[in-house]
């Protein structure tokens, strides 16, 4: 098959951009040029190694760019190609340096690549630092010496602190450290009353404590928000006693009676056994007259005499004893 001489030139244009673009590709050449006329002198050479070294020169560039423009001295090629290859963000550091340095806030490379990867946004980090934050905290809730409780909000204005962002503490320590002083002042308060008319000391009793010690801010305010009234805890703890003392007694008194119970059936039963004792005695009295008689030691006139003591006996204890009353029959 022939090829046109039209058909040849496309092809060789086409193949002409193709080869243009990876030569651009791989050879930077714009943006050589680009860092030659802001001043930051890096080689097509090193630009071209950096792509082998899997390293986007439009980030190490632009940074350099950035650094060189912003007056920042000390920030080499290598070391930003080192960060980025750690796993760091070069622009998120270049800008913090950039920031700090305008703001005059003493932050250097190598602190500012440590923070960065520590997992902390230097950037903000170095914002927080020119423009504190706040931070709202949840509900608080305390009871005072009276037995009330209060349900206490405050807001936290914290400044970051460069030096402690590698190894400090975050907000949530911040938090926790904050909710315990105001706890702990709320505890100590004689009354709710006092909390509620100044506020303002239970914030001063939780800065004195130092509660950024250790952690990536420093706290230049506690200010409370907001104080409600919640349950009377001491009135609860009360009732709750009171009922465990009834319940207590209850259960002594129960015992007492059964064991009054116990002692009643014990001596029924102790009644029916000396009952049976006699039943069994009376019962062996006729066979013992029987042998007196046979063996002549009891004669006839005593056997009278006895049976009128009983005769007697038997009608002292029916004139004793009341007559019982006849009980009225119930209709069907």
């Amino acid at each position: 098959m022939v090829l046109t001489s039209t058909t040849a030139l496309v092809i060789c244009i086409v193949a002409g951009f193709i080869g243009l673009w990876i030569l651009f590709y791989f050879i930077p050449v714009g943006l050589w040029f680009t860092a030659l006329i802001s001043g930051v002198h890096i080689s097509l050479l090193q630009l071209i190694l950096m792509r082998w070294r899997k390293v986007p020169p439009q980030t190490i560039v632009r940074a350099m760019i950035e650094a060189h423009k912003a007056g920042l001295q000390g920030i080499k090629r290598d070391d930003l190609e080192a960060h980025f290859l750690a796993g760091g963000h070069v622009e998120a550091v270049v800008h913090a340096l950039v920031s700090a340095e305008k703001a005059n806030i003493d932050l250097n490379f190598k602190m500012a690549t440590a923070i960065d990867l520590a997992g902390r946004d230097v950037f903000e980090a170095v914002q927080m630092s020119v423009n504190p934050k706040v931070i709202d905290t949840p509900p608080v809730t305390a009871v005072a010496k009276d037995g009330i409780q209060l349900i206490a909000k405050a807001r936290v204005t914290v400044r970051a602190n460069i030096k402690q962002l590698v190894g400090g503490a975050g907000e949530e320590t911040v938090l926790a450290r904050v909710g315990e002083g105001i706890v702990s002042s709320i505890g100590s308060s004689a009354n709710h009353k006092s909390v509620l008319e100044n506020p303002d000391s239970i914030s001063r009793v939780v800065l004195e404590k130092g509660l950024d010690a250790g952690t990536a801010f420093e706290i230049l305010s506690i200010d409370i928000a907001d104080i409600d009234i919640g349950k009377n805890i001491g009135a609860v703890l009360q009732m709750d006693q009171a009922e465990a003392d009834k319940n207590i007694a209850q259960a002594k008194a129960e015992e007492r009676r059964a064991m009054a119970v116990a002692q009643e059936q014990e001596m029924k039963a102790l009644a029916q056994e000396m009952r049976a004792k006699v039943i069994e005695a009376e019962a062996e009295v006729p066979r013992a007259m029987a042998e007196a008689f046979r063996a002549g030691n009891l004669g006839i006139m005593d056997y009278y005499k006895m049976k009128n003591i009983e005769a007697d006996t038997a009608m002292r204890e029916s004139i004793a004893t009341p007559p019982a009353q006849n009980k009225p029959k119930q209709s069907k």
